[in-house]
Protein backbone atom coordinates (compact mmCIF):
# COMPACT_ATOMS: atom_id res chain seq x y z
CA UNK A 1 0.00 0.00 0.00
CA UNK A 2 1.12 3.57 -0.62
CA UNK A 3 3.19 4.90 2.26
CA UNK A 4 2.48 8.40 3.49
CA UNK A 5 6.01 9.71 3.21
CA UNK A 6 6.48 8.31 -0.29
CA UNK A 7 3.41 9.85 -1.94
CA UNK A 8 4.53 12.27 -4.66
CA UNK A 9 2.68 15.55 -5.02
CA UNK A 10 1.05 15.47 -8.45
CA UNK A 11 0.83 19.23 -8.79
CA UNK A 12 0.44 22.35 -6.70
CA UNK A 13 -3.22 22.40 -5.80
CA UNK A 14 -4.42 25.54 -4.10
CA UNK A 15 -7.59 27.42 -3.37
CA UNK A 16 -10.90 26.26 -4.75
CA UNK A 17 -9.41 23.40 -6.78
CA UNK A 18 -7.74 21.91 -3.72
CA UNK A 19 -10.98 22.17 -1.77
CA UNK A 20 -12.80 20.30 -4.54
CA UNK A 21 -10.28 17.46 -4.39
CA UNK A 22 -10.69 17.28 -0.64
CA UNK A 23 -14.48 17.24 -0.95
CA UNK A 24 -14.49 14.39 -3.47
CA UNK A 25 -12.11 12.17 -1.52
CA UNK A 26 -13.86 12.92 1.76
CA UNK A 27 -17.20 11.90 0.26
CA UNK A 28 -15.83 8.39 -0.21
CA UNK A 29 -14.91 8.20 3.48
CA UNK A 30 -18.28 9.71 4.41
CA UNK A 31 -20.28 7.06 2.55
CA UNK A 32 -18.35 4.12 3.96
CA UNK A 33 -18.51 5.51 7.51
CA UNK A 34 -22.20 6.42 7.22
CA UNK A 35 -23.03 2.86 6.24
CA UNK A 36 -21.48 1.55 9.46
CA UNK A 37 -24.02 3.33 11.67
CA UNK A 38 -27.05 3.86 9.47
CA UNK A 39 -27.64 0.16 8.77
CA UNK A 40 -27.70 -0.60 12.51
CA UNK A 41 -30.53 1.89 12.86
CA UNK A 42 -32.31 0.30 9.90
CA UNK A 43 -32.14 -3.20 11.41
CA UNK A 44 -35.46 -3.05 13.34
CA UNK A 45 -37.20 -1.83 10.17
CA UNK A 46 -35.61 -4.71 8.25
CA UNK A 47 -37.05 -7.15 10.78
CA UNK A 48 -40.49 -5.70 10.17
CA UNK A 49 -39.96 -5.60 6.41
CA UNK A 50 -38.99 -9.28 6.30
CA UNK A 51 -41.07 -10.78 9.13
CA UNK A 52 -40.66 -14.37 7.94
CA UNK A 53 -36.85 -14.26 7.96
CA UNK A 54 -35.14 -15.03 11.29
CA UNK A 55 -32.75 -12.59 12.92
CA UNK A 56 -29.89 -14.99 12.18
CA UNK A 57 -30.48 -14.49 8.46
CA UNK A 58 -30.87 -10.72 8.74
CA UNK A 59 -27.62 -10.52 10.72
CA UNK A 60 -25.81 -11.36 7.48
CA UNK A 61 -26.78 -7.91 6.25
CA UNK A 62 -24.18 -6.62 8.71
CA UNK A 63 -21.66 -9.46 8.85
CA UNK A 64 -21.33 -9.96 5.08
CA UNK A 65 -20.30 -6.31 4.65
CA UNK A 66 -17.77 -6.53 7.48
CA UNK A 67 -16.23 -9.78 6.23
CA UNK A 68 -15.77 -8.59 2.66
CA UNK A 69 -14.60 -5.13 3.63
CA UNK A 70 -12.06 -6.45 6.13
CA UNK A 71 -10.77 -9.18 3.81
CA UNK A 72 -10.26 -6.86 0.85
CA UNK A 73 -8.84 -3.73 2.45
CA UNK A 74 -5.13 -4.57 2.23
CA UNK A 75 -5.42 -6.04 -1.27
CA UNK A 76 -7.46 -3.06 -2.46
CA UNK A 77 -4.74 -0.68 -1.30
CA UNK A 78 -2.10 -2.64 -3.15
CA UNK A 79 -4.28 -2.80 -6.26
CA UNK A 80 -4.57 1.00 -6.15
CA UNK A 81 -0.78 1.25 -5.96
CA UNK A 82 -0.44 -1.07 -8.92
CA UNK A 83 -3.16 0.26 -11.25
CA UNK A 84 -3.49 3.87 -10.12
CA UNK A 85 -5.59 5.35 -7.32
CA UNK A 86 -7.94 7.37 -9.53
CA UNK A 87 -8.99 4.29 -11.47
CA UNK A 88 -9.55 2.22 -8.31
CA UNK A 89 -11.38 5.11 -6.61
CA UNK A 90 -13.93 5.42 -9.43
CA UNK A 91 -14.26 1.66 -9.64
CA UNK A 92 -14.89 1.47 -5.89
CA UNK A 93 -17.36 4.35 -6.06
CA UNK A 94 -19.31 2.70 -8.88
CA UNK A 95 -19.34 -0.70 -7.18
CA UNK A 96 -20.44 0.81 -3.86
CA UNK A 97 -23.31 2.66 -5.53
CA UNK A 98 -24.29 -0.47 -7.46
CA UNK A 99 -24.42 -2.42 -4.21
CA UNK A 100 -26.44 0.37 -2.58
CA UNK A 101 -28.96 0.30 -5.43
CA UNK A 102 -29.28 -3.47 -5.21
CA UNK A 103 -29.88 -3.20 -1.44
CA UNK A 104 -32.47 -0.46 -1.94
CA UNK A 105 -34.58 -2.46 -4.40
CA UNK A 106 -33.95 -5.89 -2.82
CA UNK A 107 -37.14 -8.00 -2.80
CA UNK A 108 -35.63 -10.59 -0.45
CA UNK A 109 -33.01 -11.02 2.23
CA UNK A 110 -30.60 -13.01 -0.01
CA UNK A 111 -30.68 -10.17 -2.56
CA UNK A 112 -30.09 -7.64 0.21
CA UNK A 113 -27.10 -9.62 1.47
CA UNK A 114 -25.70 -9.81 -2.07
CA UNK A 115 -25.97 -6.04 -2.28
CA UNK A 116 -24.11 -5.68 0.99
CA UNK A 117 -21.32 -7.91 -0.27
CA UNK A 118 -20.99 -5.66 -3.32
CA UNK A 119 -20.98 -2.61 -1.06
CA UNK A 120 -18.16 -4.16 0.96
CA UNK A 121 -16.07 -4.60 -2.18
CA UNK A 122 -16.68 -0.98 -3.14
CA UNK A 123 -15.90 0.38 0.32
CA UNK A 124 -12.62 -1.54 0.47
CA UNK A 125 -11.59 0.02 -2.85
CA UNK A 126 -12.76 3.50 -1.88
CA UNK A 127 -10.90 4.13 1.36
CA UNK A 128 -7.22 3.53 0.51
CA UNK A 129 -7.54 5.03 -2.99
CA UNK A 130 -9.30 8.18 -1.73
CA UNK A 131 -6.57 8.74 0.85
CA UNK A 132 -3.84 8.22 -1.75
CA UNK A 133 -5.46 10.76 -4.08
CA UNK A 134 -5.78 13.27 -1.26
CA UNK A 135 -2.15 12.91 -0.19
CA UNK A 136 -0.92 13.23 -3.78
CA UNK A 137 -2.69 16.57 -4.16
CA UNK A 138 -1.16 18.39 -1.18
CA UNK A 139 2.35 19.32 -0.18
CA UNK A 140 3.98 17.34 2.59
CA UNK A 141 3.65 20.34 4.90
CA UNK A 142 -0.15 20.32 4.61
CA UNK A 143 -0.85 16.60 4.62
CA UNK A 144 -1.31 16.23 8.36
CA UNK A 145 -3.93 18.97 8.39
CA UNK A 146 -5.97 17.74 5.44
CA UNK A 147 -5.86 14.10 6.54
CA UNK A 148 -7.12 15.08 10.00
CA UNK A 149 -9.98 16.94 8.31
CA UNK A 150 -10.61 13.95 6.04
CA UNK A 151 -10.88 11.75 9.11
CA UNK A 152 -13.17 14.32 10.72
CA UNK A 153 -15.62 13.79 7.86
CA UNK A 154 -15.75 10.11 8.85
CA UNK A 155 -16.39 11.15 12.45
CA UNK A 156 -19.22 13.39 11.28
CA UNK A 157 -20.78 10.49 9.35
CA UNK A 158 -20.60 8.17 12.36
CA UNK A 159 -22.00 10.83 14.71
CA UNK A 160 -24.87 11.85 12.43
CA UNK A 161 -25.60 8.35 11.09
CA UNK A 162 -28.07 7.30 13.82
CA UNK A 163 -30.17 10.48 13.70
CA UNK A 164 -29.94 10.95 9.92
CA UNK A 165 -30.69 7.29 9.31
CA UNK A 166 -33.61 7.34 11.72
CA UNK A 167 -35.08 10.41 10.02
CA UNK A 168 -34.77 8.87 6.56
CA UNK A 169 -36.13 5.49 7.63
CA UNK A 170 -39.06 7.02 9.52
CA UNK A 171 -39.96 9.20 6.53
CA UNK A 172 -39.30 6.84 3.62
CA UNK A 173 -38.70 3.33 4.98
CA UNK A 174 -35.53 1.25 5.41
CA UNK A 175 -34.69 1.39 1.70
CA UNK A 176 -33.83 5.06 2.10
CA UNK A 177 -30.78 4.02 4.16
CA UNK A 178 -29.31 2.70 0.90
CA UNK A 179 -30.81 5.15 -1.58
CA UNK A 180 -29.06 7.99 0.26
CA UNK A 181 -25.69 6.76 -1.05
CA UNK A 182 -26.68 7.27 -4.69
CA UNK A 183 -26.80 11.09 -4.86
CA UNK A 184 -23.63 11.32 -2.75
CA UNK A 185 -21.86 8.89 -5.08
CA UNK A 186 -23.13 10.68 -8.19
CA UNK A 187 -21.78 14.03 -7.00
CA UNK A 188 -18.40 12.46 -6.15
CA UNK A 189 -18.27 10.76 -9.55
CA UNK A 190 -19.15 13.86 -11.61
CA UNK A 191 -16.91 16.26 -9.72
CA UNK A 192 -14.10 13.73 -9.34
CA UNK A 193 -13.78 13.18 -13.07
CA UNK A 194 -13.03 16.88 -13.43
CA UNK A 195 -10.61 17.45 -10.58
CA UNK A 196 -8.80 14.21 -9.72
CA UNK A 197 -5.47 13.42 -11.34
CA UNK A 198 -4.32 9.84 -11.76
CA UNK A 199 -1.50 8.73 -9.51
CA UNK A 200 1.19 6.77 -11.26
CA UNK A 201 0.83 3.02 -10.81
CA UNK A 202 3.78 0.99 -9.66
CA UNK A 203 3.60 -1.24 -12.72
CA UNK A 204 4.59 -4.17 -10.53
CA UNK A 205 4.19 -7.57 -12.13
CA UNK A 206 3.41 -9.08 -8.74
CA UNK A 207 -0.35 -9.35 -8.22
CA UNK A 208 -2.01 -9.04 -4.80
CA UNK A 209 -3.27 -12.32 -3.40
CA UNK A 210 -6.86 -12.36 -4.67
CA UNK A 211 -7.12 -16.11 -4.01
CA UNK A 212 -6.21 -15.38 -0.41
CA UNK A 213 -9.14 -12.94 -0.22
CA UNK A 214 -11.52 -15.74 -1.22
CA UNK A 215 -9.98 -18.16 1.27
CA UNK A 216 -10.18 -15.84 4.27
CA UNK A 217 -13.66 -14.60 3.33
CA UNK A 218 -15.12 -18.09 3.03
CA UNK A 219 -13.31 -19.19 6.20
CA UNK A 220 -14.80 -16.32 8.19
CA UNK A 221 -18.24 -16.78 6.63
CA UNK A 222 -18.18 -20.46 7.59
CA UNK A 223 -17.37 -19.60 11.19
CA UNK A 224 -20.11 -16.95 11.33
CA UNK A 225 -22.54 -19.46 9.83
CA UNK A 226 -21.71 -22.01 12.52
CA UNK A 227 -22.22 -19.44 15.29
CA UNK A 228 -25.49 -17.99 14.02
CA UNK A 229 -27.10 -21.28 12.99
CA UNK A 230 -25.71 -23.41 15.83
CA UNK A 231 -28.75 -22.92 18.09
CA UNK A 232 -31.10 -23.93 15.25
CA UNK A 233 -29.10 -26.76 13.71
CA UNK A 234 -27.70 -28.01 17.01
CA UNK A 235 -24.11 -27.42 18.13
CA UNK A 236 -23.13 -31.01 17.35
CA UNK A 237 -25.12 -31.29 14.11
CA UNK A 238 -23.44 -32.20 10.84
CA UNK A 239 -24.03 -28.72 9.42
CA UNK A 240 -22.44 -26.92 12.36
CA UNK A 241 -19.45 -29.26 12.55
CA UNK A 242 -18.93 -29.05 8.79
CA UNK A 243 -18.98 -25.24 8.94
CA UNK A 244 -16.44 -25.15 11.78
CA UNK A 245 -14.19 -27.70 10.06
CA UNK A 246 -14.34 -25.78 6.78
CA UNK A 247 -13.45 -22.57 8.59
CA UNK A 248 -10.42 -24.16 10.26
CA UNK A 249 -9.13 -25.87 7.12
CA UNK A 250 -9.57 -22.84 4.87
CA UNK A 251 -8.03 -20.63 7.52
CA UNK A 252 -4.99 -22.88 7.70
CA UNK A 253 -4.60 -22.81 3.91
CA UNK A 254 -4.94 -19.03 3.98
CA UNK A 255 -2.20 -18.63 6.60
CA UNK A 256 0.10 -20.94 4.68
CA UNK A 257 -0.52 -19.01 1.47
CA UNK A 258 0.05 -15.69 3.25
CA UNK A 259 3.43 -16.91 4.46
CA UNK A 260 4.56 -17.57 0.87
CA UNK A 261 2.87 -14.96 -1.32
CA UNK A 262 4.77 -11.82 -2.39
CA UNK A 263 1.79 -9.54 -1.66
CA UNK A 264 -0.37 -11.41 0.87
CA UNK A 265 -3.68 -10.35 2.33
CA UNK A 266 -2.10 -10.71 5.77
CA UNK A 267 1.61 -9.99 6.05
CA UNK A 268 2.57 -12.42 8.80
CA UNK A 269 5.99 -10.80 9.23
CA UNK A 270 4.29 -7.88 10.95
CA UNK A 271 3.27 -10.18 13.80
CA UNK A 272 6.88 -10.83 14.75
CA UNK A 273 6.62 -7.58 16.69
CA UNK A 274 4.97 -8.18 20.06
CA UNK A 275 3.31 -4.77 20.24
CA UNK A 276 1.70 -5.23 16.83
CA UNK A 277 0.46 -8.73 17.68
CA UNK A 278 -0.92 -7.66 21.05
CA UNK A 279 -2.62 -4.53 19.67
CA UNK A 280 -4.39 -6.48 16.95
CA UNK A 281 -5.49 -9.18 19.40
CA UNK A 282 -6.89 -6.41 21.59
CA UNK A 283 -8.68 -4.95 18.57
CA UNK A 284 -10.24 -8.29 17.66
CA UNK A 285 -11.51 -8.98 21.19
CA UNK A 286 -12.77 -5.45 21.78
CA UNK A 287 -14.52 -5.25 18.41
CA UNK A 288 -16.46 -8.43 19.13
CA UNK A 289 -18.12 -6.66 22.04
CA UNK A 290 -18.23 -3.18 20.55
CA UNK A 291 -20.11 -4.05 17.36
CA UNK A 292 -22.47 -6.36 19.24
CA UNK A 293 -23.29 -3.45 21.54
CA UNK A 294 -23.94 -1.03 18.66
CA UNK A 295 -26.64 -3.23 17.19
CA UNK A 296 -27.86 -4.55 20.54
CA UNK A 297 -28.60 -1.09 21.94
CA UNK A 298 -30.74 -0.17 18.94
CA UNK A 299 -32.65 -3.46 19.24
CA UNK A 300 -33.17 -2.92 22.96
CA UNK A 301 -34.57 0.57 22.54
CA UNK A 302 -36.99 -0.47 19.80
CA UNK A 303 -38.07 -3.88 21.14
CA UNK A 304 -38.09 -3.47 24.93
CA UNK A 305 -38.65 0.23 25.45
CA UNK A 306 -40.68 0.42 22.23
CA UNK A 307 -38.94 3.54 20.99
CA UNK A 308 -39.67 4.57 17.45
CA UNK A 309 -36.73 4.37 15.07
CA UNK A 310 -36.30 8.15 15.18
CA UNK A 311 -36.30 8.16 19.00
CA UNK A 312 -33.83 5.26 19.11
CA UNK A 313 -31.54 7.02 16.64
CA UNK A 314 -31.56 10.18 18.72
CA UNK A 315 -31.05 8.18 21.93
CA UNK A 316 -27.78 6.64 20.73
CA UNK A 317 -26.43 9.83 19.09
CA UNK A 318 -24.80 11.25 22.26
CA UNK A 319 -22.39 8.31 22.28
CA UNK A 320 -20.55 9.15 19.03
CA UNK A 321 -20.49 12.83 20.03
CA UNK A 322 -18.73 11.94 23.30
CA UNK A 323 -16.30 9.72 21.38
CA UNK A 324 -15.41 12.60 19.05
CA UNK A 325 -14.80 14.90 22.01
CA UNK A 326 -12.66 12.43 23.99
CA UNK A 327 -10.60 10.75 21.26
CA UNK A 328 -8.36 13.74 20.51
CA UNK A 329 -7.20 14.23 24.10
CA UNK A 330 -6.87 10.45 24.45
CA UNK A 331 -4.34 10.34 21.63
CA UNK A 332 -2.30 13.08 23.26
CA UNK A 333 -2.46 11.36 26.67
CA UNK A 334 -1.24 8.12 25.08
CA UNK A 335 1.73 9.99 23.67
CA UNK A 336 2.57 11.28 27.13
CA UNK A 337 1.79 8.32 29.40
CA UNK A 338 1.95 5.33 27.04
CA UNK A 339 -0.69 3.15 25.45
CA UNK A 340 -1.09 0.63 28.22
CA UNK A 341 -2.15 3.04 30.94
CA UNK A 342 -4.72 4.85 28.77
CA UNK A 343 -6.13 1.60 27.41
CA UNK A 344 -6.52 0.12 30.88
CA UNK A 345 -8.45 3.18 32.01
CA UNK A 346 -10.52 3.20 28.83
CA UNK A 347 -11.49 -0.46 29.02
CA UNK A 348 -12.41 -0.06 32.71
CA UNK A 349 -14.65 2.94 31.93
CA UNK A 350 -16.23 1.14 28.96
CA UNK A 351 -16.98 -1.95 31.10
CA UNK A 352 -18.39 0.30 33.83
CA UNK A 353 -20.84 1.73 31.30
CA UNK A 354 -22.02 -1.77 30.37
CA UNK A 355 -22.40 -2.71 34.04
CA UNK A 356 -24.44 0.48 34.50
CA UNK A 357 -26.82 -0.81 31.82
CA UNK A 358 -27.15 -4.16 33.60
CA UNK A 359 -27.65 -2.50 36.99
CA UNK A 360 -30.00 0.32 36.05
CA UNK A 361 -31.91 -0.56 32.89
CA UNK A 362 -35.33 -2.14 33.30
CA UNK A 363 -38.39 -2.63 31.13
CA UNK A 364 -39.55 0.87 32.15
CA UNK A 365 -38.16 3.49 29.77
CA UNK A 366 -36.11 6.27 31.42
CA UNK A 367 -33.78 8.04 29.04
CA UNK A 368 -32.50 10.91 31.18
CA UNK A 369 -31.75 9.07 34.43
CA UNK A 370 -30.83 5.65 33.05
CA UNK A 371 -29.88 5.54 29.38
CA UNK A 372 -28.07 8.86 28.92
CA UNK A 373 -25.56 8.39 31.79
CA UNK A 374 -24.71 4.91 30.54
CA UNK A 375 -24.25 6.18 26.99
CA UNK A 376 -21.92 8.94 28.17
CA UNK A 377 -19.81 6.52 30.24
CA UNK A 378 -19.57 4.08 27.33
CA UNK A 379 -18.69 6.93 24.95
CA UNK A 380 -15.83 8.05 27.18
CA UNK A 381 -14.53 4.47 27.26
CA UNK A 382 -14.66 4.16 23.47
CA UNK A 383 -12.94 7.52 23.01
CA UNK A 384 -10.11 6.39 25.29
CA UNK A 385 -9.61 3.06 23.53
CA UNK A 386 -10.33 2.76 19.81
CA UNK A 387 -8.02 5.55 18.53
CA UNK A 388 -5.31 4.50 20.98
CA UNK A 389 -5.47 0.88 19.81
CA UNK A 390 -5.10 2.06 16.23
CA UNK A 391 -2.00 4.03 17.14
CA UNK A 392 -0.58 1.15 19.18
CA UNK A 393 -0.96 -1.20 16.23
CA UNK A 394 1.61 0.74 14.20
CA UNK A 395 3.74 2.16 17.01
CA UNK A 396 6.49 -0.46 16.73
CA UNK A 397 6.56 -0.59 12.92
CA UNK A 398 8.96 1.12 10.58
CA UNK A 399 7.29 4.22 9.05
CA UNK A 400 7.39 2.52 5.66
CA UNK A 401 4.92 -0.07 7.00
CA UNK A 402 2.45 2.22 8.77
CA UNK A 403 -0.16 2.02 6.00
CA UNK A 404 -0.26 -1.77 5.70
CA UNK A 405 -0.08 -2.15 9.48
CA UNK A 406 -3.08 0.14 9.88
CA UNK A 407 -4.98 -1.78 7.22
CA UNK A 408 -4.34 -5.05 9.05
CA UNK A 409 -5.65 -3.44 12.24
CA UNK A 410 -8.78 -2.36 10.39
CA UNK A 411 -9.17 -5.93 9.13
CA UNK A 412 -9.00 -7.23 12.71
CA UNK A 413 -11.68 -4.73 13.66
CA UNK A 414 -14.05 -5.82 10.91
CA UNK A 415 -13.52 -9.53 11.62
CA UNK A 416 -14.21 -8.93 15.31
CA UNK A 417 -17.35 -7.03 14.37
CA UNK A 418 -18.65 -9.86 12.20
CA UNK A 419 -18.08 -12.39 14.98
CA UNK A 420 -19.64 -10.10 17.56
CA UNK A 421 -22.87 -9.66 15.60
CA UNK A 422 -23.07 -13.44 15.11
CA UNK A 423 -22.69 -13.97 18.86
CA UNK A 424 -25.36 -11.32 19.53
CA UNK A 425 -27.88 -13.41 17.58
CA UNK A 426 -27.15 -16.41 19.80
CA UNK A 427 -27.28 -14.45 23.06
CA UNK A 428 -30.56 -12.65 22.35
CA UNK A 429 -32.32 -15.71 20.95
CA UNK A 430 -36.10 -15.47 20.46
CA UNK A 431 -37.64 -14.20 23.73
CA UNK A 432 -41.39 -14.47 24.26
CA UNK A 433 -41.85 -11.90 27.03
CA UNK A 434 -40.40 -8.50 27.94
CA UNK A 435 -38.73 -10.03 30.97
CA UNK A 436 -37.01 -12.65 28.80
CA UNK A 437 -35.97 -9.97 26.33
CA UNK A 438 -34.48 -7.81 29.09
CA UNK A 439 -32.59 -10.82 30.45
CA UNK A 440 -31.17 -11.47 26.97
CA UNK A 441 -29.91 -7.90 26.70
CA UNK A 442 -28.41 -8.09 30.18
CA UNK A 443 -26.50 -11.18 29.05
CA UNK A 444 -25.40 -9.27 25.96
CA UNK A 445 -24.09 -6.35 28.04
CA UNK A 446 -22.22 -8.77 30.29
CA UNK A 447 -20.68 -10.33 27.17
CA UNK A 448 -19.57 -6.90 25.90
CA UNK A 449 -18.10 -6.06 29.31
CA UNK A 450 -16.30 -9.42 29.34
CA UNK A 451 -14.78 -8.68 25.93
CA UNK A 452 -13.60 -5.32 27.22
CA UNK A 453 -12.08 -7.10 30.21
CA UNK A 454 -10.34 -9.65 27.99
CA UNK A 455 -9.02 -6.84 25.79
CA UNK A 456 -7.78 -4.99 28.88
CA UNK A 457 -5.95 -8.04 30.23
CA UNK A 458 -4.34 -8.57 26.82
CA UNK A 459 -3.35 -4.90 26.66
CA UNK A 460 -1.15 -5.34 29.73
CA UNK A 461 1.28 -7.16 27.44
CA UNK A 462 1.97 -3.94 25.53
CA UNK A 463 4.54 -2.84 28.09
CA UNK A 464 4.42 0.35 30.16
CA UNK A 465 6.61 2.47 27.87
CA UNK A 466 4.93 1.86 24.53
CA UNK A 467 3.77 5.27 23.28
CA UNK A 468 2.30 6.90 20.22
CA UNK A 469 4.25 7.03 16.96
CA UNK A 470 4.42 9.85 14.48
CA UNK A 471 2.22 8.61 11.65
CA UNK A 472 1.51 11.76 9.70
CA UNK A 473 -1.98 11.92 11.09
CA UNK A 474 -3.59 8.90 9.50
CA UNK A 475 -4.03 5.20 9.72
CA UNK A 476 -7.39 4.21 8.34
CA UNK A 477 -10.68 5.93 7.76
CA UNK A 478 -12.16 4.66 10.98
CA UNK A 479 -9.04 5.30 13.03
CA UNK A 480 -8.97 8.94 11.98
CA UNK A 481 -12.72 9.31 12.28
CA UNK A 482 -12.56 8.24 15.92
CA UNK A 483 -9.49 10.36 16.63
CA UNK A 484 -9.33 13.74 14.87
CA UNK A 485 -5.70 14.18 15.96
CA UNK A 486 -4.24 10.69 16.04
CA UNK A 487 -0.67 11.32 15.10
CA UNK A 488 2.46 12.53 16.73
CA UNK A 489 3.15 14.10 20.07
CA UNK A 490 3.96 17.72 20.87
CA UNK A 491 7.41 18.76 19.87
CA UNK A 492 8.10 15.81 17.57
CA UNK A 493 8.92 15.83 13.89
CA UNK A 494 7.16 13.16 11.87
CA UNK A 495 8.34 11.42 8.72
CA UNK A 496 6.25 13.82 6.64
CA UNK A 497 8.44 16.63 7.80
CA UNK A 498 5.82 18.28 10.00
CA UNK A 499 7.00 19.65 13.35
CA UNK A 500 4.28 19.54 16.01
CA UNK A 501 4.01 22.27 18.58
Amino acid sequence: MTELSDVPVSAAKTGRFARMIFAVTALGAFMASLDLSIVNVAFPALERGFPHDPRASLAWVLTSYAIVFGSLLVVAGRTADRLGSRRVFFLGLSVFCLGSLLCAVAPSVPTLIAGRVIQGVGAAALLPSSLSLLLASYSRERRNQVVALWGGIGALAIATGPSLGALLITSFGWRAAFYVNLPIGLVALLVGRRVLDETEGSGSSSRPDYVGVVLVSVSLASLVLAITEGPTWGWTSAGTLLSVTSSILLGAVFLRRSSRHDEPVLDLRLFRTRTFSVANTVTLLYSMGFFAMLLGNILFLTSVWHYSIIDAGLAVTPGPLVVAAVSGPAGRLAGRFGFRRILMIGFAVFAAGLIWYVWRVSVAADFVRVWLPGTIIVGVGIGLTFPVISAAAVSSLDPARYAVGSAVNQTARQIGGALGVAILVVILGAPRTHAQALQGFEHLWWFVAAMAGAAGVTATLLGPRASAPSTCGVATAEATSLDPHPAGTPGTRDHCGVTRS
